[in-house]
């Protein structure tokens, strides 16, 4: 409890402008169209209803509570936006307060109040996850605007956190499929700067689902009732390709017969999405680059400066790093476009997906060829799952679409799928680079190494410069060393080494 000297004897609230004292104020309905749920604790009752009542003319909803054990009953009825609570409080102090309401209400806003000589509690408490903080006597001034901002924070923590709950659910529907832990974790990036401004640029491989990306962050973003348009960079020649951006005038250019909208302009309010931004050649880039420096362009032939508000994601499957290296590409621009940065992985890394998608592909083509197919056998499944997949999820889905064309009964076969969906370990030659996981390199080099060496493990072992146990434990691992042709290898656990 405070000491009495930290109590003031007067109003709560200072007198606020119009000079009618807060603690002789009658108007005691709730706004019809309240700008917000506050919930106050305090001890004090005349403190309580004073500043209820200076915030429900402020136009708030409010509610009280005497103690934080009260308030804790409240949070889930009451639903607060922003919790105003008295540091000092018997039984329940308003830190602890403040820990346990946060689990009931997550989305809520805190600000702490205390008399003016406890000021380092509240700075400790804004520490502790408090927003701002309030001195007794409260000024109304300062109340008014302290409050205002955290109901505004508030607002936007709920917005963020519906788009959020709308991202999972389109997921939950199947816009993204996947149970890996890397794909998760863009999930949560994606909701994170979905509601932000900032231009981002997706990287990855060819067939990895760089467009649904692009697309679940619009959706995630306020943007989402505005435009998604896309673009892909790679598919125009110099001059087509500024007039799809930017748009022309009429007589422009040889068969520009009238006025033409760009990107730009169609995907105002909402957003751009440029595919393979690493083939546009140097001169767009200037032009790109002074977009995104001042929003503003001109249509190709045009002198007219045009204005838009529109968010620009990219994707590219090359290194820019090394494209500005060779002079491609302008090291402005990429660190304009690369504000955040995501990086889908290749499917092969991420193989337990693989017969998700599967199964989500099959559903799919199945419905629009009116093929009544159930499932996928596990020879099947294996061949997917063993194969390297240089196309990414692009080509498994066309794999799946063919399987399901030539599927005659009620489950897709391994002889429907493609003839090259040979796994990686059976093919002749080495690896691809890229197209190979380290396991695959590492058990051509072992299988390879063993042929070369007659089957001994102890020169093999030598060779790569590795210990026999360790050759051994992989020849088990394997289980048939002749998967890759090497019919001179011995299975580790069938034989004792001859040397």
């Amino acid at each position: 409890m405070e000491n009495s000297d930290d109590r003031s004897s007067s109003p709560i609230v200072g007198t606020p402008p119009g000079g009618t004292p807060a603690a002789n104020r009658t108007t005691r309905h709730r706004a019809q169209n309240a700008r917000g749920r506050i919930l106050i604790v305090d001890d004090e009752a005349n403190a309580r209803a004073a500043l209820s009542e200076i915030l429900h003319e402020e136009g708030y909803a409010t509610e009280t509570a005497a103690d934080g054990f009260k308030a804790l009953g409240k949070l889930e009825e009451f639903a607060p936006d922003v919790i105003l609570t008295d540091l000092k409080m018997p039984g329940l102090d308003g830190i602890t307060f403040m820990d346990k309401a946060r689990a009931a209400a997550p989305g809520a806003v805190f600000v702490v109040m205390t008399a003016f000589g406890t000021i380092s509690s509240a700075v400790a408490a804004v520490k502790k996850g408090a927003d701002n903080y309030l001195t007794k006597p409260l000024e109304f001034e300062s109340l008014s605007a302290i409050v205002e901002r955290a109901m505004e924070k508030a607002r936007l923590l709920q917005e963020a956190r519906q788009l959020r709950d709308r991202l999972r659910e389109r997921n939950a529907f199947g816009l993204i499929v996947s149970d890996d832990a890397k794909m998760h974790e863009i999930l949560e990036l994606v909701a994170q700067v979905g509601p932000s401004r900032a231009s981002v640029l997706i990287m990855g491989e060819s067939g990895t689902g760089k467009e649904l990306i692009a697309e679940s962050i619009h959706a995630a973003s306020p943007r989402v009732q505005k435009p998604f348009v896309r673009l892909n960079c790679a598919a125009l020649a110099e001059s087509l390709l500024e007039s799809e951006l930017f748009g022309h005038e009429r007589g422009a250019f040889t068969g520009a017969v009238g006025r033409r909208d760009g990107r730009f302009k169609q995907a105002d309010g909402g957003t751009l999405f440029l595919d393979e931004i690493g083939e546009i050649p140097l001169g767009t880039q200037v032009k790109l680059l002074r977009f995104l420096q001042e929003r503003t362009f001109e249509r190709v032939g045009g002198n007219e400066t045009l204005k838009v508000d529109v968010r620009v994601i990219c994707a590219t499957n090359r290194d820019l790093q090394e494209e500005i290296k060779k002079g491609r590409f302008r090291e402005d621009l990429f660190y304009r476009l690369n504000v955040v940065t995501i990086n889908l992985p290749p499917l092969r890394d991420r193989r337990s997906d693989i017969p998700a998608l599967a199964s989500f592909f099959l559903r799919r083509y199945a419905a629009e060829n009116g093929r009544n197919i159930e499932g996928i056998s596990d020879e099947a499944l294996e061949r997917l799952a063993s194969y390297a997949w240089p196309g990414n999820v692009r080509e498994l889905e066309n794999a799946v679409e063919r399987a399901v064309v030539l599927c005659e009964g009620t489950q897709i076969e391994a002889r429907h799928l493609p003839p090259t969906l040979v796994p990686q370990t059976q093919r002749e030659g080495a690896p691809p680079i890229p197209g190979s996981t380290i396991a695959d390199l590492e058990r051509y080099a072992i299988l390879k190494t063993l042929e070369a060496c007659g089957g001994s493990t102890s020169k093999a072992a030598m060779l790569l410069g590795v210990s026999t146990r360790k050759i051994q434990y992989k020849l088990h691992e394997y289980g048939t060393t002749g998967a890759l042709g090497l019919p001179n290898a011995t299975p580790a656990s069938t034989r004792r080494e001859r040397d």
